[in-house]
């Protein structure tokens, strides 16, 4: 393995006893160039027909995703993972797997967990690590168990916003909390859009994998893997799309809660208004300016009218109860 500088990074692992272990590029069977540099790229050239650039890798034309380059087959998938300015960020980008003359060589701009987890591992998922074609199977067993646990994330993050929007207790969940509800369900919708496209464009992979393989009469032994793989993908895309519908009903019962909240606080106004309505109606007329108002020369005027507007209010409220709209 071979630090460069930079953010970029090599990494170069070789079989040794049926694991994979860091090795010099010359003699290794996978080769990871994550954001590589031009003197990272310089190494690994000699070993790949070229090495795709981030605007090639983002080119959503499926002929430039999946293809072939005389012996070498070239597939670009997505996969989610960090950013690697900030390290924090979620992402999904693109990750070019370049297949042939015995070696793996994978071109990424982020940060992959499944990347950092599957070396240590990688005689222990799959088929082994015992040529590049197991592999590359390999790693993408890995990354679709790490989609699996990210879309299992997901649903107990929806299991929580669930348990809070139809809480029981006290008159309802406050606006802060419905307010982080509605940004967390946002934020698991992207997650499980990106990791359905990202199974997606793993299946199309697969598929265009086996293909190659057939052709080169190579695909004995392998054929049950990758129909395994695909199998695990169509199950996961089931459950993204569950996923996507418990979303949806995340976000409408959010919604619904901050218009049952709006509609309680407008009934509160109206019914206020509608309170201060009779007694304004009677400091109105008594406010008019003509002369002959026999209430202006009484002792009782002011003190009676006092009364009638609080009196026209109670009575109000006591309609309002009895209706039972308070």
């Amino acid at each position: 393995m071979l630090d460069g500088s930079g953010l970029g990074m090599i990494f170069s692992y070789a079989n040794t006893l049926g694991k994979l272990a860091p090795a010099a590029v010359g003699d290794a069977l996978w080769i990871d160039l994550c954001k590589p540099d031009p003197d990272e790229q310089a190494a690994a050239a000699p070993y790949v027909p070229e090495i795709p650039t981030l605007a090639d890798l983002e080119e959503i034309e499926i002929s430039a995703r999946l293809y072939r380059e005389g012996e070498f087959s070239v597939l670009t998938v997505l996969v989610p993972g960090l950013s690697r300015e900030d390290g924090v960020s979620p992402i999904t980008g693109p990750v070019a797997f370049i297949l042939g003359a015995g070696r793996l060589v994978t071109v990424r701009y982020h940060a992959p967990r499944p990347f950092e987890t599957y070396p240590p591992r990688a005689n222990k998922v799959g088929l082994g690590c015992d040529g590049a074609e197991r592999v590359f199977l390999g790693l993408c067993e890995e990354i679709i168990g790490r989609i699996a646990d990210l879309l299992e994330g997901a649903g107990k993050a929806l299991d929580g916003i669930t348990r809070q929007i139809f809480t029981t207790e006290g008159m309802g969940p406050e606006a802060a909390v419905l307010q982080k509800a509605l940004t967390i369900s946002g934020q698991q919708s992207d997650m499980v859009g990106n990791c359905r496209l990202s199974l997606l464009t793993i299946e199309r992979a697969l598929s265009f994998f086996l293909v190659g393989l057939e052709d080169h009469g190579k695909a004995d032994g392998l054929r049950a893997t990758i129909k395994g793989l695909t199998r695990d993908i169509q199950s996961l895309e089931v459950h993204g799309d569950y996923l996507s519908s418990r979303v949806a009903q995340a976000t409408d019962a959010t919604l619904g809660m901050i218009n049952l909240a709006q509609n309680t606080t407008v009934r509160i106004v109206s019914v206020v208004a509608v309170l201060f309505m009779p007694p304004t109606l009677i400091a109105s007329i008594y406010g008019m300016n003509f002369r002959m108002m026999p209430e202006l020369d009484t002792a009782w005027g002011y003190p009676g009218a006092l009364v009638l507007m609080v009196a026209s209010a109670l009575t109000t409220w006591f309609v309002f109860k009895w209706k039972k709209w308070l």
